[in-house]
């Protein structure tokens, strides 16, 4: 059987279909063959995989320190000088643990970069994004060999800790615009009939301001404390129950910028109806992240407290980037 199209025929009755890179019917063949190609779920699903990857190496990280493991391997790459891989004592597996799972992270933002150039349709904000990934998780290998061949200098440690969050923050723009729906060329267009008032973005910039000064504030009240990664380990020489009080105080403002926030969205029903959930998502959080912040100070800083104060933050920041993104975008 022949079919025609334009001027041309095709025969479409015998053998099965060759599948090609550009979608085309094939002379001799049965079907229009689809390109090689990714669906926007997919490059979604792969998007939010590196999210969770990403926030969960924080978590095994922040575990290496307070189990007093920072230096249970002495070497890098190798964790000792005798041995890749040791894990004959607690100290040394449990680091060792933590390098290897950023070998699943590696892979989990090279799939995403992949991913991006295969997408359908493609956007060059999805492949910065995802290229900015493999770029951040490198610069982390490099810090890592930093924070263990200086001892734990709290510095090089906060280093480590803020270029994560920098990944996560990556990472949390390229699901957000991996989920967009309304897309022209690289945008997505908002559904909303009326435009976000000039207040509205003024509370979301402060907002995540505050925020990220506080977290910021948090990692010298960890680099002035007791959790170092290891005993031998030398701590910032700040006074620790200043630093506490100024990061204390910089989250009250940003729970309090928050609620004043609030009560000016409610009065625009657009504006509430689209930020509402975001909204009570990050006031939620950063009222627990407060609350365990206050628990783990009046309790003597058990490590398990500490543990949930980190990803507590992480959560933080997520959300408020979530907001804020909603807001500006």
């Amino acid at each position: 059987m022949t079919t025609k199209s334009g001027n041309r025929q095709w025969n479409v009755s015998r053998e099965p279909p060759i599948v090609g890179s550009e979608g085309r019917l094939v002379p001799g063949y049965s079907a229009v063959v689809p390109p090689r190609q990714l669906s926007q779920q997919s490059f979604l699903a792969i998007s939010r995989i590196s999210l969770v990857f990403l926030y969960a190496i924080i978590i095994t990280g922040s575990m290496v320190r307070l189990t007093g493991s920072g230096l249970g391997c002495a070497d890098w790459p190798q964790c000792s000088t005798t041995k890749f891989v040791d894990v004959s004592t607690g100290h040394a597996a449990i680091e060792q643990i933590n390098r290897l799972f950023t070998g699943i992270v590696s892979a989990a933002v090279i799939a995403a970069v992949l991913g991006s150039i295969f997408v359908t349709p493609r956007r060059k904000s999805l492949i910065w994004l995802s290229s900015g990934l493999v770029i951040g998780v490198v610069a982390q290998v490099i810090l890592g060999a930093v924070v263990v061949l200086t001892g734990l200098n709290p510095w090089s440690n906060m280093a480590h800790f803020l270029v994560s969050l920098a990944l996560v923050t990556t990472a949390v723009f390229l699901v957000e615009h991996a989920g967009a729906t309304n897309v022209v060329g690289e945008f997505a267009v908002s559904n909303q009939t009326a435009p976000t008032r000039q207040r509205t973005k003024g509370f979301a910039d402060l907002i995540l301001g505050l925020c990220g000064l506080a977290i910021v504030l948090g990692t010298l009240v960890t680099g002035a404390g007791p959790h170092a990664g290891d005993e031998n380990a030398i701590r910032l020489t700040l006074d620790l129950r200043s630093i506490t009080r100024v990061h204390s105080a910089t989250v009250l403002l940003c729970i309090a910028a928050t609620l004043i926030f609030i009560s000016q969205v409610r009065r625009n029903t657009s504006e509430w109806v689209r930020l509402r959930t975001k909204l009570e998502i990050f006031l939620f959080a950063a009222v627990a992240q407060g609350g365990v912040g206050y628990l783990q100070y009046f309790s003597g800083v058990p490590a398990q407290l500490v543990a949930v104060h980190v990803a507590l933050a992480v959560a933080v920041w997520i959300s408020v980037l979530r907001l804020w993104i909603a807001v500006r975008h």
